[in-house]
């Protein structure tokens, strides 16, 4: 048995304290929510996110310093949040103790991804990033889920499978952290762009297409951060971006739709408890592609809409109107010898 603190009681910090729970880990789940905390404590419930789940035998608490007397903690916060609750961490951390980020998005403010502003904030925790295909109330239910685990200390990636990972909940090791994290970041502003598509009725070949144009951004974005192309290829990249630009239960996607529909963002927003990443990361992927010169038409469309005041007619003429080119990244009339 391990100790687990899971640092976030929202819906995905509740489904990954509900399976760490099952496999008869040691949970400590801190939540900012008095009523959670006293929900879980009184009758081993969430009365906000995932209320059906049975969370008997965990630990609620609003002590952070209780949350990290672990042996690994598990960062669910959203993102533009990370930074903050980081800070609120440091008098608490050891030195020696894992943190496994749960939190897919890259920072406004700095274009940092999650992993880099964790090692700004708590420069000795070794780090893991946990990412992939994965909507919470599956993963509550013990539905089967595969998962990508991102670390660069490979006895540490293989000994957070071994606790994490269960019949039904299979992590998939790999090395390539700055890659993981781009797929879990750019896939949220791409499946805002397929919500909108579907929500003008465009039909499923512009959600196709979106979605294998979408993924050539973001193997772009990754590769300039470092990353190899074929880590999008993977669960954190290829499998979320499908799973979350084809469902209603994706948020983003829903997001999307509403406006296609024409419902404004603010009247979206409005009627949600739960934080829409995508909303957020639109502006600091395209913000990130600038800076590092990478092309990103999709993910500046979605921009557009949520922030410069662009109509969706406008903007789907202008992708629309795009020159021809070859799949590859060349002109139409040019075949590079190279991908």
């Amino acid at each position: 048995m391990a100790k687990f603190g899971i640092i976030g009681a929202g819906a995905w910090g509740t489904a990954l304290t509900a399976i760490l729970n099952r496999a008869g880990h040691h949970c400590v789940l801190w939540a900012h929510e008095r009523e959670v905390i006293d929900g879980i404590a009184g009758n081993g419930r969430n009365p906000l996110f995932l209320s059906d789940i049975d969370l008997s035998g965990v630990t609620a608490t609003g002590d952070l310093a209780v949350a990290t007397d672990a042996d690994a903690v598990l960062l669910v916060t959203p993102a533009q949040f990370l930074r903050s609750l980081c800070r609120q961490l440091q008098p608490h951390w050891r030195s020696d103790l894992p943190a496994v980020i749960c939190a897919k998005g890259i920072e406004t403010a700095s274009f940092a991804t999650m992993s880099e502003v964790v090692a700004a904030e708590l420069p000795a925790a070794p780090l893991a990033v946990l990412s992939g295909p994965t909507f919470a109330i599956e993963v509550a239910k013990g539905l089967p889920t595969a998962i990508t685990l991102a670390c660069r200390d490979r006895a540490l990636g293989l000994a957070l499978v071994e606790k994490i990972g269960t019949q039904n909940f299979r992590p998939y090791l790999t090395d390539d952290v700055a890659g993981t994290e781009m797929g879990g970041a750019v896939k949220n502003v791409l499946a805002i762009a397929c919500g909108v598509v579907e929500g003008l009725g465009f039909g499923d070949n512009g959600r196709a297409a979106l979605i294998t144009r979408g993924l050539a951004e973001m193997m772009r974005l990754a590769v300039a951060k470092g990353a190899r192309a074929e880590t999008c290829m993977g669960l954190s990249g290829l499998g979320d971006l499908i799973l979350t630009a084809s469902s209603q239960q994706s948020r983003n996607y829903s997001l999307g739709f509403a406006l296609g529909e024409g419902k404004s963002l603010d009247e979206i927003l409005a009627s949600r408890r739960s934080v829409t990443e995508g909303v957020a990361t639109a502006a600091s992927v395209t913000g990130l592609a600038a800076a590092l010169q990478v092309e990103m038409p999709i993910c500046e469309a979605v921009a557009g809409l949520l922030y410069r005041g662009c109509g969706i007619e406008e903007t789907i003429h202008d992708l629309l109107a795009r020159p021809f080119r070859g799949e590859l990244g060349s002109s139409a009339g040019h075949h590079p010898a190279q991908p």
